[in-house]
């Protein structure tokens, strides 16, 4: 018996791929059932986050939507609130201990998200180390690799590899490991974002992913061409503009307008972190000498 079509193939495919307004153009799909227009409903308002849209998400979704569009809409307070984030995890923390509501996977994906952006990487993998489908599958990749756990990632990865080894998700979470271990596997890494730059749309996600793995090859002025190509397609992608302060740096050009942008728009980014806590060490270390 023939397998019926993935109707939402092409819109998760976008989204996987950081094609965020196509997701949105192109979500207007016919004869969807119950279950294909919630995942679809997720996707487009998820899509809408990724850029910067949350209020429209907060309106639009209210108290009498399904459970996995409640979530999506948790995340989006989260993000806009830094100030009720506490509130928004105590929420999400209730609604996860719920029998009723607690094992579905869009919250549990959430709840990952989230949890990973706090940095609490065990909490995340509470919520999503069970998997289920091919996002919580990939977002343990994910979570592993922040932990530096690449063993832990690749046992997850032939998990996705069993599924289905040509999945947009497994093919990311492969460059994202291989990029993880360096060496030889750089090279592979950049040969998949290739591959999705000549399939699909140009997105500042592929872009950023040939960007680094040609930094992490040395090539750092064609690194530098990627990131300005993706700079012209999202002035305001944190990725683009993170790794332009450090290919700047490696090509000895000013990077202070990047830096600038960067703080504008995350005070709290991890390469900010960790710039600043560089120059505290020096600094005591330079006290100490003196």
């Amino acid at each position: 018996m023939a397998m019926a079509p993935d109707v939402l193939f092409n819109l998760r495919n976008n989204f996987y791929l950081g094609a965020y307004q196509a997701a949105i153009n192109n979500s207007d799909i016919p004869n969807l059932t119950e279950e294909d227009l919630i995942e679809r409903d997720c996707l487009v308002y998820r899509s809408y986050i990724a850029l910067g849209s949350y209020q429209l998400v907060i309106n639009e979704v209210d108290s009498s939507a399904a459970t996995p569009l409640q979530a999506v809409k948790l995340l989006a307070l989260y993000l806009s609130s830094p100030d009720n984030k506490e509130s928004i995890i105590s929420s999400i923390k209730e609604w996860l201990a719920d029998d009723a509501i607690g094992n579905n996977p869009i919250l549990r994906l959430i709840a990952g998200i989230i949890f990973m952006h706090e940095q609490d990487y065990n909490e995340a993998l509470k919520h999503t180390n069970a998997g289920g489908t091919m996002e919580l599958y990939a977002l343990n990749v994910h979570i592993f690799l922040k932990m530096h756990r690449s063993d832990y990632a690749e046992k997850q990865l032939r998990v996705m590899q069993q599924i289905d080894e040509d999945h947009t998700l497994t093919q990311l979470a492969t460059a994202w490991l291989n990029l993880a271990v360096g060496g030889s596997k750089i090279q592979e890494a950049y040969l998949i974002f290739q591959d999705f730059s000549e399939k699909y749309q140009m997105t500042s996600l592929i872009l950023n992913g040939k960007a680094v793995c040609s930094m992490q090859m040395a090539n750092f002025d064609e690194a530098e061409s990627f990131l300005l190509e993706a700079l012209n397609k999202d002035a305001k992608d944190l990725e683009t503009l993170a790794n332009l302060v450090v290919c700047s740096l490696h090509l000895g050009k000013p990077s202070s307008r990047f830096l600038s942008q960067l703080k504008l728009l995350d005070p709290e980014h991890m390469l900010l972190k960790r710039g600043l806590t560089a120059e505290e060490n020096f600094n005591r270390a330079v006290q100490t000498v003196a």
